[in-house]
């Protein structure tokens, strides 16, 4: 898992679940006035265990559902089923019976206001952050070197990134064989394409998928922002990357990359 994968929506849907646990805990109802029978209802958990479990709770694992789906490098299924539209499903269901609640409820209280405001921020922020540029940028910026490095000199930190080099290489050029991939000088492979292409490091803004070489529209892995990557060939504009345990696939999407 690399937390540099979250967008800004995903920060969202973090919040907002954050925020519907929060609520659970909070009066359901309550009411004023001299009748006896006017009492302020506790929360959910003291006033009925479905409504926690069978409302809160789906909201806050639909959340956690949508953020693991996003952390993972690979998607996940469980019964058959992808975590991320799972987690959405529940944010909706969450959203739906909290609204039921309100309504339905003589006194709401500050336990339902918040927990409906925080569903349908959840339920919102799951549906609009694919759809919604804005909210696909990267939530924390991808970190940057130290310090300046001289043009060809490889920088410093990262996935793959060497230690102090014994020599200075030309920008691109073929690091010291024999030494293990992703510490020490890595051993770039040499590029598979013909012409003057030399591999580099790069690092992307934003989550991008990775696809298969013979063309398969199913993506082998995701790459994550805050993370170098080897690239070893360029077809066009797209570039074959290599990730940290080896493998090659096909990277579309350049526009915005970082070079090392």
């Amino acid at each position: 898992m690399n937390i540099r994968s979250l967008t800004r929506g995903d920060g969202v849907v973090i919040g907002a679940a954050v925020l519907l646990f929060i609520a659970s805990f909070l009066d359901v109802a309550s009411c004023d006035g001299p009748d006896a029978y006017c009492s302020n209802v506790p929360n959910t958990w003291g006033f009925n265990l479905g409504l926690g479990l069978g409302t809160y709770m789906t909201g806050v694992i639909g959340g956690a559902l949508v953020a693991v789906a996003r952390l993972l490098p690979q998607p996940r299924k469980v019964v058959g089923l992808d975590l991320g539209p799972v987690g959405v499903a529940l944010t909706l269901a969450a959203a739906w019976g909290l609204l039921w609640w309100t309504i339905d409820a003589e006194g709401a209280g500050a336990g339902l206001i918040l927990g409906l405001i925080a569903s349908l921020i959840l339920a919102a922020g799951a549906i609009a952050t694919p759809l919604v540029p804005a909210l696909q940028a990267a939530l924390l910026p991808a970190p940057r070197p130290a310090a300046p490095q001289p043009y060809g000199g490889q920088p410093q930190g990262g996935y793959g990134y060497p230690g102090a080099p014994q020599a200075q290489q030309p920008y691109g050029g073929q690091p010291q064989a024999g030494q293990p991939f992703g510490g020490g000088q890595p051993q770039a492979p040499a590029p598979a394409s013909a012409g003057d292409f030399s591999p580099f490091w790069f690092a992307v803004p934003v989550a991008r998928p990775l696809f298969a070489e013979d063309g398969s529209p199913t993506p082998i892995a995701e790459l994550a922002p805050g993370t170098w990557y080897l690239a070893v060939e360029q077809r066009g504009a797209a570039l074959v990357a290599q990730t940290q345990d080896g493998r090659r696939g096909v990277l579309q999407d350049t526009s915005g990359i970082q070079r090392g």
